[in-house]
């Protein structure tokens, strides 16, 4: 009832969107009318459930530019990185496996590894990601009480919640733990492209794959941020059995994603619109995360607390001693303004002390007027 009362003014820092001022409007115009001209009938015809080949080919240009070798029996197009997760969950685990997850996660992934009746074990987060310690601890505590363990999800890069880049030390340590332990990793990589030039670089956001000399690692990973996600395109990278494995699975799931969808992504990477974007995206992303920073200093000092965003959408604030995540929300929506729940990304039950506020998507002024809201919402009650 709040919520809708105050549709029409109502701030969110909620949604992890892309800002559709990033969308390069003109080129998607261009290549839709010549998609539509009539010419070439295939461009609404049923298409392959491996993907449009020339796409497939061109992602593995994307791979190799990110240091991954790979070649078309080892990709496939997904509809959106979440089929990818949908996917792992539906071919990988049985009920009552256990997968291994950060604490904080992206709950897209907590939701597809429930919907396959797992159990899923949180693994403490460090600054620099997650804790090497705590997940070989976990992973052999769950094995020696008889569980089935062998998947392990990650966000290596600006982590959906946390933000957090995982390091290259820890990376390559990652992949020695996996071939000891016989593990599979599920990386998922939607912000990668999206470090900020001013606290990161290219060469730190190195997808584990591209060191993956096992076939330990499948990669998730998709245009929904560099290109838009209306747009439901993304692809796997995996070893070729498990690839085959997803492409049986696909076929019964949706058949194919979108050709035209296809085609208009192909189109964007061969004419350069993929490769031209990334350098504005980061700009604006980082001014808008410049913008939400200053904010939050300007209104709470330091009752709030976080790490820097080297990249990506999100910043993942501790509240103040005393505040808890739930109640929070209901007086910020009485505010006219949204977050997400920190309990909400914690498999543990913790996280109550956090909030996840996504700073990609509202304008500048809103920002500010978005963390104003967010203040009066943390006000004492007046007592009557």
């Amino acid at each position: 009832q709040v919520i809708a009362s105050r549709s029409g003014d109502l701030i969110s820092f909620a949604a992890g969107y892309p800002d559709p001022a990033g969308f390069p409007w003109e080129e998607f115009r261009a290549i839709a009318s010549e998609l539509l001209s009539g010419k070439d009938g295939s461009v609404l015809q049923y298409g392959p459930t491996r993907g449009y080949r020339p796409l497939i080919e061109s992602i593995l240009g994307v791979l190799e530019k990110r240091g991954i070798k790979a070649d078309l029996t080892e990709v496939m197009t997904t509809s959106g990185s979440q089929q990818g997760l949908d996917l792992t969950a539906r071919v990988l685990i049985a009920p009552g496996d256990v997968v291994l997850v950060e604490v904080p996660t992206y709950t897209g992934a907590i939701a597809a590894f429930r919907n396959a009746q797992c159990r899923l074990v949180g693994v403490r987060q460090d600054a620099d990601g997650i804790n090497l310690e705590d997940l070989d601890a976990s992973c052999m505590r769950e094995r020696k009480a008889g569980s089935r363990v062998n998947l392990l999800y990650l966000v290596p890069n600006f982590q959906n919640p946390a933000g957090i880049l995982l390091s290259l030390e820890k990376r390559q340590r990652l992949l020695e733990w996996a071939e000891r332990r016989n593990m599979l990793i599920v990386e998922d990589d939607p912000y990668g492209e999206l470090y900020f030039e001013d606290v990161a670089t290219a060469a730190e956001t190195r997808p584990l794959k591209a060191d993956d000399r096992h076939g330990r690692v499948i990669y998730l990973s998709t245009f929904s941020k560099t290109l838009a996600p209306g747009f439901r395109v993304a692809w796997v990278a995996a070893p070729a059995p498990i690839v085959e494995r997803f492409y049986t699975a696909k076929q019964s799931m949706d058949l194919m994603c979108g050709i035209l969808d296809q085609r208009v992504v192909h189109q964007s990477i061969a004419r350069g619109v993929l490769d031209r974007q990334a350098a504005p995206l980061r700009k604006l992303y980082r001014d808008r995360r410049d913008v939400m920073e200053q904010t939050l200093r300007d209104q709470f000092g330091d009752r709030l607390s976080w790490i820097k965003p080297k990249g990506g959408f999100f910043l993942w604030a501790q509240l103040p001693d005393g505040f808890e995540d739930i109640a929070l929300l209901e007086k910020a929506m009485e505010q006219g303004v949204l977050f997400v729940i920190g309990s909400a990304f914690c498999v543990d039950g913790s996280g109550h002390g956090r909030v996840r506020l996504s700073f990609s998507w509202p304008a500048p002024d809103r920002i500010r007027e978005g963390a104003a809201r967010l203040a009066r919402a943390m006000m004492p009650t007046p007592v009557a």
